[in-house]
């Protein structure tokens, strides 16, 4: 996974109707993948898919994406 998780122990997931998954089970395969098979976060964005809650709200909850294949990823600390 990209060193910039694995500094602040936050860790990227993705989450289904049933299932949270590590990238790791799903990013290897993608062609949007970095080159080491990891999704393309860079400074606490998703490089390879787009927001789909454009802020935190008052509740804290966190910035969730939508990956080129579909899937929805957010950050875990």
């Amino acid at each position: 996974m990209n060193t910039e998780l694995q500094k602040g122990k936050d860790m990227l997931v993705i989450l289904t109707n049933k299932q949270v998954l590590s990238v790791n089970q799903v990013c290897p395969g993608c062609l949007m993948a970095d080159r080491g098979g990891s999704p393309r976060w860079h400074q606490g964005n998703l490089g390879c898919g787009h927001l789909l809650n454009n802020h935190k709200n008052q509740d804290g909850q966190a910035k969730v994406y939508q990956c080129q294949m579909g899937f929805r990823v957010t950050e875990v600390k």
